[in-house]
Parts: structure tokens; sequence; C-alpha cells
């Protein structure tokens, strides 16, 4: 049987060991908080030995990758493992001032977190010699419980108006659609990059108002960028200091797949049909 480790049980980490687990795997996971049925970080070296795929959703604490800092010899010696997957960022592209890149585009962090990400690819990239190994670099992620639509009904969402700087998303279930699919494929060893971002990179304003249209109500303010850069928290304002379009054609032909949301329209319908089928049961 093929054994996913996954560690960090998050928000992304749940879709995938649901998917993982429904095409066959058994599945294990860690957690710090002690989630209910994961075991915990400092407890997995038995879960390395018996695992044939890893996968980690963690990201870097103190600039450093907390599962190689705690791991990395026991992976280096694990006997069964054949897959080691990452899930990264489209950060580590940096700045492209609007224009396009694609999963073979070197990457050029343009600020610390892009570069402390890069850095860490290229560690599990290391392994790439005995271990396939699958880097996942992640556009915004959204979906069920995390989207413009629990931002309108929270009284949170914003129209922030900056004409031509358009973002990528990708729902949770497309990356648990596509982290499973590489698994499956039982690549060689090597090193293989998956840029997982939809269809129609779009200004953060448009999906607002589409989420509002689908809500009945009127769209959110819109503020023009530059009168509230200076009031952003500096975490949200290095989001709108690079502006790129992430291409992701080598991405599904390589998998053999298609987005079940190839853009943010389709992503929003879902997870307000999913709601309401919630509030009827």
């Amino acid at each position: 049987m093929s054994r996913l480790l996954i560690f960090g049980l998050g928000y992304s980490g749940t879709a995938i060991a649901r998917n993982a687990a429904a095409a066959g795997f058994s599945v294990t996971a860690t957690s710090r908080s002690g989630t209910p049925g994961t075991i915990p970080f400092e407890a997995a070296d038995t879960a390395i030995v018996e695992a044939t795929h890893l996968l980690t959703t963690a990201g870097p604490q103190d600039g450093v990758d907390p599962v190689l800092a705690r791991y990395r010899d026991r992976i280096e010696a694990a006997p069964a493992l054949r897959w080691i997957g990452y899930l990264s960022t489209t950060a580590v592209y940096g700045n492209r001032d609007g224009g396009w890149i694609t999963e073979d585009t070197p990457p050029a962090p343009t600020q610390t977190r892009g570069v402390i990400r890069a850095t860490i690819e290229a560690e599990w990239a290391a392994f790439a010699d005995r271990h396939a190994v699958d880097l996942f670099r992640l556009a915004g992620i959204y979906g069920a419980g995390r989207s413009a639509l629990d931002d309108i009904k929270a009284g949170r969402a914003r129209r922030i108006i900056k004409p031509g700087h358009a973002f990528g998303r990708i729902h949770r279930d497309d990356i648990a659609r596509a982290v499973v699919a590489a698994m499956r494929q039982d690549a060689p060893p090597g090193r293989r990059v998956f840029n997982l971002s939809d269809d129609e990179p779009a200004e953060p304003a448009r999906v607002v108002e589409e989420a509002a249209a689908l809500l009945g109500v009127p769209p959110a303010t819109a503020f023009p960028f530059a009168e509230i850069e200076a009031g952003m928290s500096p975490m949200a304002r290095s989001f709108w200091m690079e502006n790129r379009k992430v291409a992701n054609a080598k991405t599904k032909a390589t998998l053999g797949i298609s987005w079940l949301y190839p853009t943010y329209r389709e992503g929003l319908r879902a997870i307000l049909a999913e709601q309401a089928e919630q509030g009827r049961s």
C-alpha cells in the first residue's frame, strides 16, 4: 500500500488528505495543535520510516523549513520513500511588472518571503537524485470559509482599485486534485515544478464585485490603492508590490487534469452552493 505522510494538516492539507484517502492512500498527518486524527509533529519518526510519499504544507519558521530542521536525516534514510511534495508559493518568481511566467521561468524573488521559499525549495530539490520531488508553487488560496463571499458576510471586504494589477488564485479543491494526480504518477527521481494558479488572473476588485453580485448585495466601497497603501500592514503591502501572471498549461498537461474551478467565477458559485446546501442540512 502507498503510505502518505503529510506534515501539516491545515486548510490545504486537509483537502489533500481527503482526496488521497479516496485514491487509495493510507494517510498519516502531523499537527502541532493536536488536531484529532493526527500525530504530534515531534513524533513522526516511525511515520517517516513507513512512508512511500511525503508531503509538507508547513511554511517557514524563522526563515527555515521546520520539517527539514527536525527530520532531514530521517528523510534521507527513509527506506520506502519514493516521492516528496512541497507546497511553495508563486512569490519565488518575484515581480514581473505584469508579465507572464511559466513553470520553466527561473525563480527571481524580490522580497524576503520569496527568497526564503526559493532557498527551501532548493533544499527539498536536493533529494531529487534518489526521489521524485515535486514543487507546487501556489497562487492565492481560496475555498469554503476563505473567500470574498466570507469577507462580504463578515463586513471586511474592500474593493482596492489598482488597474492592471491582477492576481492568480487557486481553489483548495484544485490544489488537492493536482497534488494527488502528481502522487499517482509514480514519477522517476528528479525535480518537477507545478504552477497551481487558475486560468484567469484577475484584479481583486473584480472578485469582490462578483461575490457581491452572487449574494445580491451592493459591492463594497472602492478605495484607490494609492490612498490606502500607507495604512496597510507590511504583509498586505508586500502582496501589492509584485505583479505577475502565472501560466499553468504545462502543469495541467503533465498531470492530465483541468481545473474544477478555472476562474474565480466558478469557484465562488461552488462555494455559495455548498454554503446553501449546508444551510439546508
